[in-house]
């Protein structure tokens, strides 16, 4: 009688309509030592559910000291950043006010000839872009004539 209730409960068990109290039943039969032979196979799954009951937590809870030893960890990591900005800021202002010196000549003639290299460039830029208003203003010319408006 009782294996024909455990066959039952087994079947209800992998339907899954089984309560607590008859997963526990089921546990408590794949548990014993006399299983029938059609459902030894079954005895490591249920014997795989009442192994964490025996496992026991060893893990330790860490102490108070960690914190703080965190806080002054972070605490002197912002004072290296702090002075790392600090001495980049220190040698990049020197480097600024150098760079400020934008080519002053105490000789005329030397400032002449620069200004003058200054203007050819900037000029031979200038032409190029005139040149495409050219091409720009011929397009109109010619679409004018075609479309007569």
């Amino acid at each position: 009688m009782e294996l024909n209730k455990i066959e039952i409960l087994f079947e209800k068990y992998f339907q899954g309509e089984t309560s607590i109290a008859e997963e526990n039943e089921l546990r408590n039969y794949f548990s014993s030592p006399d299983v029938a032979q059609h459902l030894e196979q079954y005895k490591p799954m249920f014997g795989y559910f009442s192994l964490p009951k025996e496992q026991m937590l060893k893990q330790e809870i860490p102490r108070q000291a960690n914190k703080r030893f965190v806080a002054w960890l972070s605490i002197a990591a912002s004072v290296v950043v702090l002075l790392g900005i600090g001495t980049y800021m220190f040698y990049n202002y020197d480097n600024a006010n150098e760079k400020q010196d934008l080519g002053t000549y105490d000789d005329p003639e030397v400032a002449l000839r620069e200004t003058q290299k200054a203007l050819a460039l900037l000029s031979n830029h200038v032409n190029v872009g005139i040149e495409s208003v050219y091409y720009i203003r011929e397009y109109q010319e010619s679409k004018e004539l075609i479309f007569k408006q």
